[in-house]
C-alpha cells in the first residue's frame, strides 16, 4: 500500500488511545513474546467473513496479455501479462470444488513479499493457503447480465487480500474483476512460463516506498490505468462471446452472457484507489469508482513542493466517485489536499465517507485478519493499530461492505 508518514494534533491523541485499548486487547504483549508464543503454536488458519447476498457465487481466472505495450516496469518483457479472478453469481455449484484465497506458490511467498508493504505481520505461524473462499471454482453462471465492476488493489498487495468485499458484491448480483499487476503485486502466478519469463511467476520490483520515487509512482500509476482499460477491453470480448485466455483455458458455462460491458464501475485500495478515480476520469466506460484513501496528486518532486494533481482532482469528474478514508491514516493531511479539490468542483458528484477507529489496512482481508492474528499472538497491539486501527472487525467489515454496495446499487443496480 506504501502510504505513511505524520498525523494531526488530534489524530495524535486518538492514535494514542487506540494504541492504549488495543494494548488492553492483547494484554500488552511485546515483540518477543509475540515471537515466543509464534514459535510454540501450530499455524493458524484465517477464514474470510461469509458473504450476505442471496447468490452463491461462481469464480474463475484470466490470463490476459497486451501485445500492444512491453511491461513498463520490466521493460525485457515485451508484452504485457496479467492475471485476474472473475467472481460472479452462480446457476449451480453442486460437484464443485471450493476455491482457496491463495494458491500454494502465492501463500508460500506471500509472508516475505508482505513483509516489504506491511512491516510487523509475522514471517510464520499463519497458513496462508488454508484460506478458503466462499466461491465455487468454475461454477456456472447465473443467467442474466450483470454490471462490472473491477478492483485494483493497494500498491505491493496482491488481488487476492480484496476477495472479502468481491465475494460480498458477487453474492449481491455483481461480477466483480480483481485485477493484479505484474511487477507492482508482491507476487502474480501464471499458468505458465515464457521465453521472457523463465518462472510460473513475477514477484514486486518495489524495494522501498514508491511514492517516495516519484518518476517510479508515476509509471506505477499509469500501468495501472492501461491495465485497467486493457482488461475492460477483454472483458467486452467475452462478452461478445469470444475467450480472452491467453492460454486458451476453457471458460465457466455461461460467463460471458453474464457480463454486461455497458454497466461499468471501478473501485480500489490505496494506490489502486488512485487507479479507479483517474481511470474513471480516462474511460467514458466507467459510470462510478470508489477510492478507498488513496492519493489523487503526484508526490512532490522537491521538499516544500506541492505533487501535480491527477486530473481527476484538477478537473474533476461528471460521474459518481465515492472517496471512503479512515481517521488512523497517517498520511491524512497530505491526502486531503487532492481530495478537496476534487470534492470542490462546482457539480461535481464526489462524495466521502470516514470510518473513525480503523487504519489503512481496514479496506481489505487484513480487517478479518490481523485481529485473528493478534488474538493468536502473532503480532503485537501495536502493529494491529498500525495496519488495520482498533476497530472490531464485526464494525469495519460491515461497514465497508455497506459503503461500497450500496454505492453501486445506487449507481449501477445490479437488476
Amino acid at each position: 500500500m506504501f502510504l505513511t508518514g505524520t498525523t494531526t494534533r488530534r489524530g495524535v491523541a486518538k492514535s494514542a488511545a487506540l494504541a492504549g485499548a488495543a494494548l488492553l486487547l492483547a494484554g500488552g504483549s511485546t515483540p518477543a513474546q509475540a515471537r515466543q508464543r509464534q514459535r510454540s503454536r501450530p499455524d493458524t488458519a484465517l477464514y474470510l467473513p461469509r458473504p450476505t447476498g442471496p447468490y452463491r457465487t461462481g469464480v474463475t481466472t484470466l490470463y490476459l496479455v497486451d501485445r500492444s505495450r512491453p511491461d513498463p516496469l520490466t521493460p525485457s518483457i515485451p508484452v504485457r501479462e496479467l492475471m485476474v479472478t472473475v467472481f460472479y453469481p452462480a446457476r449451480a455449484v453442486h460437484g464443485r470444488a471450493v476455491a482457496p484465497q491463495m494458491s500454494a506458490v502465492a501463500a508460500a511467498k506471500f509472508p516475505e513479499t508482505a513483509s516489504v508493504v506491511h512491516p510487523g505481520l509475522p514471517p510464520t505461524g499463519v497458513d496462508w493457503a488454508a484460506t478458503p473462499t466462499h466461491s465455487y471454482t468454475g461454477a456456472p453462471a447465473r443467467p442474466g447480465r450483470r454490471p462490472v465492476l473491477l478492483y485494483s488493489p493497494g500498491g505491493g498487495d496482491p488481488r487476492t487480500l480484496g476477495t472479502g468485499l468481491a465475494e460480498e458484491l458477487a453474492s449481491h448480483g455483481y461480477a466483480v474483476v480483481t485485477v493484479d499487476h505484474p511487477g507492482d503485486a508482491g507476487v502474480v502466478e501464471f499458468p505458465g512460463t515464457t521465453a521472457h519469463r523463465p518462472e510460473p511467476w513475477r514477484e514486486t520490483v518495489f524495494r522501498g516506498d514508491p511514492r517516495s520515487d516519484p518518476p517510479l509512482f508515476r509509471t506505477v500509476i499509469d500501468a495501472r490505468v492501461a491495465d485497467t482499460r486493457f482488461v475492460l477491453d477483454a472483458l467486452e470480448t467475452l462478452a461478445a462471446g469470444r475467450n480472452p485466455d491467453a492460454a486458451g483455458r476453457p471458460l465457466p458455462e455461461g460467463l460471458g452472457r453474464a457480463l454486461d460491458p455497458r454497466r461499468v464501475g471501478v473501485y480500489g485500495h490505496s494506490a489502486g484507489g488512485t487507479t479507479a478515480a483517474e481511470a474513471m476520469y480516462e474511460d467514458r466506460r466507467v459510470r462510478a469508482a470508489v477510492d478507498m484513501e488513496g492519493y489523487l496528486d503526484h508526490p512532490a518532486e522537491g521538499p516544500g513542493r506541492p505533487g501535480e494533481l491527477y486530473p481527476v482532482a484538477r478537473h474533476g469528474v461528471d460521474r459518481p466517485l465515492l472517496l471512503l478514508g479512515t481517521d488512523g491514516f497517517p498520511e491524512r493531511r497530505q491526502l486531503e489536499r487532492s481530495w478537496s479539490a476534487v470534492l470542490a468542483h462546482p457539480g461535481g458528484r464526489t462524495d466521502r465517507r470516514q470510518l473513525d477507529g480503523a487504519a489503512h489496512g481496514v479496506f481489505t482481508d487484513y480487517a478479518a485478519f490481523v485481529p485473528r492474528l493478534q488474538a493468536a499472538g502473532l503480532l503485537t497491539a501495536e502493529d494491529r493499530v498500525r495496519l488495520v486501527g482498533a476497530v472490531d472487525p464485526a464494525v469495519s467489515v460491515p461497514w465497508v461492505r455497506h459503503h461500497v454496495r450500496s454505492f453501486f446499487a445506487r449507481h449501477l443496480p445490479a437488476r
